[in-house]
């Protein structure tokens, strides 16, 4: 292949990138060399040392009002930033966001300072306010520069954050878990970000492997050869216009005397072309290397839970390949055979996600290695359709069930980690649109309903099992900096995943 790739290349640039984040008392933050001083829009102004001499009328003729993450640089010494909280910091998303937006604004600086005392005393609790907080810097501070021959971001090296004594012990609990999930969330990033020939499917097992001994997690591997005994006929299928051969990759996570056992099933399309389908040209750009994100959060949430303490046993299915045209690739009107015997008629190769997910369903399913017993429950995820964010925009996942209290676990993990989600009905009135003449089911249905008919298509491969499905292809990337989400993969999933496995219980109710 005539392409030059320096061997050297690491796609996981931020797991070597170390912040010293640490917990101490008014007097270490008003020392930083940089720090944040947070606005209401109404009422006094705040004890803070960068306001001494100021005024309301002084900071609004310098155009700075308070309102919600609008930031004000102060020249001095010390860079103090003012940021805007609006009505107030009254929640650790809140809190996440206004750290993130004093982190963009103090971007030329390596050590930043934020006091929690305020948030603490407001009523946010100090261990969430600490974790919001290390999550803000972090996440906003990211950058993907490992491909760039002079990068211009500049590190963050420390961060302090100022908490009362009697609320220290608590705050540096949650500075260690806010450190866990930020990685996760840059790990994810980070395999997103990496270009599609940088990271092939037989890569991204390579690099699984490499990693997954440091967090406690055991992997199998699975070629194409293999793949083929296993009768993968969604994966093969997808990569049969492919030079790159597939990867089924599973990661396993079994902590001691496990109370429970969950799947997380994956989309890895490191590069979707669309197949024989091929996208327009205004579509078929680097986006589409994001593609795989969904199996790049299933891993980066796995890499979390032994430093959470996780006690659910948790097992991931990652399903990769790129889906290409050639003379090889599967056409419009072929049947594939799935894991399990169904059978599918493929009536558009762009459609290629809900093929391969199929596969690990079944895989995930037919799963005993906990207990001889099945999965309690299975959660996918996948940049599955474009009608979820011509739906819900680019700020929110779609997610289904089949399953009350898997999809309220969910949406409370959602709400916990500030990943939003929205439930969509799993509404099989519509499972007709999905009838083959020729095989068991086809690939699409209508022309609407598109996030319901994706789901019904996964429904039909988990068994009963207790499922929840998350449809991430709005929330995949940022086209521009925004707070703590920075520009290019967003990592969508991996804290949000991460969080439901913590405190994730076995389903009782039925459907």
């Amino acid at each position: 292949m005539s392409v030059v790739i320096d061997p050297s290349f690491d796609p996981v640039p931020s797991l070597s990138q170390v912040v010293d984040v640490r917990v101490a008392d008014a007097a270490a933050v008003a020392a930083a060399p940089a720090r944040a001083c947070f606005v209401p829009a109404e009422g006094e102004l705040p004890a803070c040392d960068c306001l001494a001499g100021m005024t309301r009328d002084a900071l609004a003729a310098a155009g700075f009002t308070g309102g919600k993450n609008q930031t004000l640089v102060l020249p001095g010494a010390q860079l103090c930033v003012l940021v805007g909280t609006g009505a107030g910091l009254t929640s650790g998303a809140a809190l996440r966001d206004a750290v993130a937006a004093f982190t963009r604004a103090a971007h030329e600086s390596p050590r930043l300072a934020v006091d929690l005392s305020d948030a603490i005393a407001a009523g946010i609790a100090a261990d969430e306010a600490a974790l919001a907080a290390t999550e803000g810097a972090l996440l906003a501070r990211y950058r993907f520069d490992a491909l760039k021959s002079e990068a211009k971001t500049v590190e963050l090296t420390e961060l302090v954050l100022g908490v009362p004594e009697t609320a220290a012990t608590a705050a540096i609990a949650g500075v260690a878990r806010g450190r866990v999930q930020a990685r996760t969330a840059a790990l994810a990033r980070d395999l997103a970000n990496t270009p599609p020939r940088h990271l092939s499917a037989e890569k991204f097992g390579n690099v699984i492997e490499r990693l997954a001994p440091d967090f406690g997690l055991t992997v199998e591997v699975f070629d194409r050869a293999q793949l083929m005994e296993l009768g993968t006929g969604g994966l093969l299928g997808v990569n049969a216009g492919s030079i790159e051969e597939p990867r089924m990759i599973k990661i396993s996570y079994r902590p001691a005397d496990a109370d429970g056992h969950l799947a997380l099933i994956g989309k890895g399309i490191m590069y979707d072309s669309g197949g024989i389908s091929l996208k327009p040209s205004n579509a078929m750009h680097a986006a589409m290397k994001f593609d795989m994100m969904g199996a790049g959060s299933v891993f980066a949430s796995m890499t979390a839970l032994r430093d959470l303490g996780v006690t659910t046993a948790v097992t991931g299915w990652l399903m990769c390949t790129d889906n290409m045209p050639s003379g090889s690739a599967t056409k419009l009107g072929d049947v594939l055979t799935m894991r399990g015997g169904k059978t599918v008629e493929v009536k558009n190769t762009d459609a290629e996600g809900r093929l391969v997910m199929a596969d690990g369903l079944v895989l995930a399913t037919e799963d005993a290695s906990v207990a001889d017993r099945r999965p309690d429950a299975i959660v996918d995820i996948a940049t599955l359709t474009g009608a979820v964010q011509m739906a819900l925009g680019t700020r929110t996942a779609g997610m289904l069930a089949n399953n009350d209290e898997i999809a309220a676990q969910l949406q409370a993990a959602a709400d916990t980690t500030d990943e939003n989600i929205w439930r969509f009905p799993l509404d099989r009135r519509y499972r007709d649109q999905l009838k083959s003449n020729v095989a068991d089911l086809s690939n699409i249905g209508g022309q609407y309903g598109g996030v319901i008919l994706a789901a019904l298509f996964l429904d039909e491969f988990v068994d009963g099992t207790p499922w929840g499905h998350l449809d991430i292809a709005g929330t995949m990337q940022a086209e521009s900096d925004d707070l703590w989400r920075s520009v290019g993969s967003t990592g969508f999933g991996a804290r949000l995943l991460a969080q439901f496995a913590d405190d994730f219980v076995a389903p009782t109710a039925g459907e």
